[in-house]
């Protein structure tokens, strides 16, 4: 018979050398037939009972270490070759009673525990009962045998014991399983928070870049001395980008509310829009001001990137932050009353699907649409100010 002995998934060392010992020690029941088979008068029998309880031993703790093996990796034992070998098992202990006579009967022992862990219930529960039932019947039909009540509660003992065994390796694989999971759910989540904080930090500085570069290429011709300035601009964002990108990685990247307020006004003068930004912040918690942070900005840089606006407001109160413009406004046309559509006007939804995951971490809500005058843009976040 064919048995795949290999381990489909890597081990320790303590841990495979605990599964042979788990397997191995309950040879020990075998030293009766063992004995008997040792003691035997004529060379042949002696032989026979020897070799086959030291087959039957061996074959028993592989067919032990295999199922093992299986369930460790989540795979299905499969029924035909877990039938082979409890029957196989079973012709080894009925080929030994030249050697071991009536003893024979407590290989039952090893069969019955063998089909509980290999076998589906129903044919289990078969064998079980079967295994029970030999002994006192084998007394009643062979003479000279004695009927062997100890296996009978032997045979009984160990399947329950097994049973328990068998379903404890069940739950312990399951709950590998949902642990194996439940790590790569974090990293997926974890990777999805990378590319979201890379999204909103690039997004805005390239933005940035992007036209401070244009306007510097129309200034060259016109005003040379301010179009270096431009340039120059452009090298210190696109490092700054780069620094924020290095912090990220690094998990050590903090979000300002000023800081954005800052670069929100020089995206905004770079764009040619008109910047009407707080003087003054309230006080704010840290996790709120870093939350309002990343709305100033994602909204800036949709205005600068989408809009068409003439005038950008920001206003930041203790439990909301707004940023309205007075252009295109939305594609779908959403008003400002209905919370969380689909996404901001050519961005794909990405920068706001952030900032929505950011505000659920603070009770808050994102609301976008046209102003309440119906025109331009509108992109609202509150969070609630009984949470500190």
């Amino acid at each position: 018979m064919d048995l795949p002995f290999d381990r489909p998934s890597p081990v320790t060392r303590r841990w495979r050398v605990t599964g042979w010992l788990l397997a191995g020690v309950w040879l020990f029941f075998l030293n009766i037939p063992l004995f008997t088979a040792v003691h035997q008068a004529q060379p042949w029998r002696r032989a026979v009972g020897v070799g086959t309880l030291v087959v039957f031993g061996v074959l028993y703790v592989l067919i032990f270490q295999w199922a093992r093996a299986l369930r460790q990796a989540h795979r299905p034992i499969p029924v035909g070759r877990a039938r082979a070998s409890v029957g196989l098992l079973l012709a080894l202990g009925l080929a030994g009673i030249p050697g071991t006579a009536g003893d024979w009967l407590t290989t039952l022992v090893f069969v019955a525990a063998a089909a509980v862990f290999l076998l589906p219930p129903v044919d289990a529960l078969v064998v079980v009962v079967l295994s029970a039932l030999t002994p006192p019947v084998a007394a009643a039909l062979v003479p000279g045998w004695e009927a062997e009540s100890t296996v009978v509660f032997a045979v009984l003992l160990a399947s329950f014991a097994m049973f328990g065994v068998s379903r404890l390796a069940q739950r312990n694989s399951e709950l590998r399983a949902a642990q194996a999971e439940i790590r790569r759910l974090a990293v997926a989540e974890e990777r999805a928070r990378t590319a979201r904080d890379l999204h909103d930090i690039l997004g805005h500085s390239l933005t940035v870049v992007a036209v401070k570069a244009e306007l510097a290429g129309r200034l060259l011709e016109l005003d040379p001395a301010r179009a270096g300035t431009e340039i120059a601009d452009v090298e210190r964002l696109a490092r700054q980008a780069l620094a924020d990108v290095r912090r990220t990685v690094g998990a050590y990247r903090e979000t300002s509310l000023s800081g954005e307020l800052a670069g929100a006004r020089t995206a905004l003068v770079a764009a040619g829009i008109v910047g009407d930004l707080p003087d003054d912040l309230p006080a704010l918690p840290a996790a709120r001001e870093e939350l309002f942070g990343w709305v100033v900005r994602e909204g800036v840089t949709n205005v600068v990137r989408h809009s068409g606006a003439r005038r950008c407001v920001i206003r930041v109160h203790p439990d909301r932050v707004e940023i309205a413009d007075d252009g295109r406004g939305p594609a779908g046309g959403h008003d400002v009353a209905g919370p969380e559509p689909g996404g901001a006007a050519g961005d794909g939804g990405h920068g706001l699907l952030g900032l929505r995951e950011r505000s659920r971490r603070l009770d808050g809500t994102v609301t976008v649409g046209r102003r309440p005058d119906g025109t331009g843009f509108l992109l609202r976040v509150t969070v609630p100010v009984e949470r500190r």
